[in-house]
């Protein structure tokens, strides 16, 4: 297995990982970006987001997405979007190895603290991880606004 920075030419192998997570977390259909969108957002002048992506004899089959934040608390942080492994190799260590990826990339860019979201249903990564020396917040709640309810907003 080998861990590497992600490229544009990776951005077709990303986006199917991105909507087999989806389809794990029981919303297939709510993935509606592009290669395209991948390709503009994660490697234009100013990207949105970064990329490690591990691969098994030259096959992507997992990926991490993050991008920095700012805290008026910590200042600079690192946000994971997702980690995703492909269900074909879960089990295998590569969960572990681009997670421990994103810890380093913390230490390396000198942030005071990484943060992501995890469904309470899923178990088995909330085990992994407190097990890994993480706080999972209790009395946070995430607060989404989708497109149809900026429209709403912005009508009234």
């Amino acid at each position: 297995m080998q861990i590497r920075k992600g490229n544009k030419a990776d951005m077709a192998a990303v986006l199917l990982l991105i909507k087999e997570l989806a389809a794990f977390e029981k919303e297939p259909e709510a993935v509606v970006i592009t290669v395209a969108d991948l390709e503009r957002d994660g490697f234009g002048t100013v990207p949105l987001f970064h990329t490690f992506v591990a691969e098994i004899d030259n096959v992507i089959v997992g990926v991490a997405l993050y991008y920095n934040r700012y805290s008026t608390w910590k200042g600079k942080t690192i946000h994971l979007e997702d980690l995703i492994v492909n269900e074909s190799v879960r089990g295998k260590g590569v969960g572990f190895a681009l997670y421990s990826e994103i810890i380093r990339q913390g230490k390396t860019d000198n942030v005071r603290r990484i943060e992501w979201n995890v469904l309470d249903w899923n178990t088995a990564a909330v085990d992994f991880y407190v097990k890994s020396g993480a706080v999972v917040l209790k009395d946070w709640q995430t607060v989404q606004m989708d497109e149809v309810g900026i429209a709403r907003f912005l009508q009234q």
